[in-house]
């Protein structure tokens, strides 16, 4: 069945009661001026009053929900809300306010350039800790998948179904480094690449707990290990040209 929007809105939502009604209504707002949308949710396991919330949208928003009593965690929830796109492209955001929705009109002129429009945070609005963990292995990265973006781990991404779909089946290795995994997956299968360089904001509520300097030896390891197993993985499949990619400056 085919959704009746044109683009639909794939957002994650984990413990965002107090941010995500602004968040989604902003986002609708600035959105829906450049393209018929509706918003896919997967909730995930939300322990404050989320699910109220979403229901409450839902009732006055183009929203779909998938709402879990347990936590799944952000890969398994992306994966499931790629699987339920129905329309043909399929915008990703997070929800803690960091992606600008205006840059969603560079995306949607773009559309047809590229099978993957991704964006890069030329200025991330992220603490300290994380971005040099992000260089540091985005060096390593480099050496081993050679993708031509420089932001493999920018969450704002709009795609293709059919990539959606092919990267629903295959998703799932790097559990705290999602989007590094669609981008060496994506450029491992040949679907054509594009960056757009977007406005980075400060989250609009909450701070991530995920990237501390007491929990990096065990991250850095277990992406170490994941990024070998996708290499593996993929290594017999014909790699995209080296053209792929265009970037250009908002």
């Amino acid at each position: 069945m085919s959704s009746p929007h044109q683009v639909e809105v794939l957002l994650p939502v984990h413990n965002e009661g107090e941010s995500i009604e602004a968040t989604m209504r902003g986002m609708y707002t600035e959105l829906s001026r450049v393209a018929d949308i509706g918003f896919i949710v997967c909730e995930d396991g939300s322990k404050d009053n989320s699910k109220q919330v979403l229901r409450s949208l839902a009732a006055e928003l183009p929203i779909r929900l998938n709402l879990s009593d347990e936590r799944k965690g952000y890969s398994k929830a992306m994966r499931e809300g790629m699987e339920m796109c129905e329309s043909e492209f399929l915008l990703c955001l997070d929800s803690d306010g960091q992606c600008d929705p205006h840059d969603f009109a560079k995306f949607w002129e773009a559309r047809n350039s590229a099978d993957v429009i991704i964006g890069w945070r030329v200025h991330r609005a992220d603490p300290l800790v994380r971005r040099v963990f992000s260089r540091f292995f985005y060096m390593l990265y480099q050496t081993v998948f050679h993708a031509p973006v420089h932001d493999p781990s920018c969450p704002y991404v709009l795609m293709r179904n059919s990539v959606a779909k092919v990267m629903a089946r295959e998703l799932g290795e790097m559990k705290e480094g999602f989007w590094w995994e669609f981008v060496a997956r994506n450029h491992r299968h040949g679907f054509t690449l594009r960056e757009i360089p977007i406005h980075h904001q400060e989250r609009s509520a909450g701070v991530t707990q995920v990237y501390k300097w007491s929990k990096m030896p065990g991250i850095f390891l277990r992406h170490v290990a994941a990024i070998f197993t996708i290499w593996n993985q993929t290594r017999h499949a014909a790699p995209a040209p080296a053209r792929s990619v265009k970037s250009r400056h908002a």
